[in-house]
């Protein structure tokens, strides 16, 4: 015997629904920044490593196209936080909810490129070039499992 709940209904304004999601938004990014930061401060300080000379040329260019991935993707998980300030106040609530959303989700994109990256970078220099792009295609394979996949087959059946 299967289960059916009724769908939940809020009982909200639209003004309440705004401020929800832009709550909800706000402890995503929340989670999100600190885990750009702490890749993007990872990235910079392997250019002053001592090891750092021994890096051949397909690995210097993963490496400043993974800092320069880094650096864009922390810009973006701030940018929600910076429009907020920019547009508080003038009943643009709508505007910041909508456009964080689309931000946020190329953010997720991007740490997922820059984890992907950064298992590359550190396979190749461990291991070699194989298992460089074996570790890539594996966390390739696992963060689209978890963060599309997963949440695909999570979702509550329409009826």
């Amino acid at each position: 015997m299967q289960h059916h709940e009724e769908p939940y209904e809020r009982s909200e304004t639209e003004s309440e629904r705004l401020d929800r999601n832009w709550g909800e938004i706000l402890q995503e990014l929340r989670v999100t920044q600190t885990g750009t930061q702490i890749l993007t401060g990872f990235l910079l300080t392997l250019a002053f490593q001592p090891r750092f000379a021994e890096l051949d040329a397909f690995q210097v260019g993963v490496y400043l196209t993974l800092l320069s991935a880094a650096v864009v993707t922390t810009t973006l998980a701030l940018a929600p936080v910076s429009m907020h300030r920019a547009l508080f106040r003038q009943r643009a609530k709508h505007q910041i909810v909508r456009t964080s959303n689309a931000v946020l989700k190329i953010t997720l994109v991007m740490v997922a490129l820059i984890l992907t990256g950064t298992m590359l970078l550190i396979f190749d220099v461990v291991l070699g070039h194989t298992q460089g792009i074996i570790a890539a295609a594996v966390t390739l394979i696992l963060t689209a499992v978890a963060w599309l996949v997963l949440p695909l087959a999570t979702r509550p059946d329409r009826d």
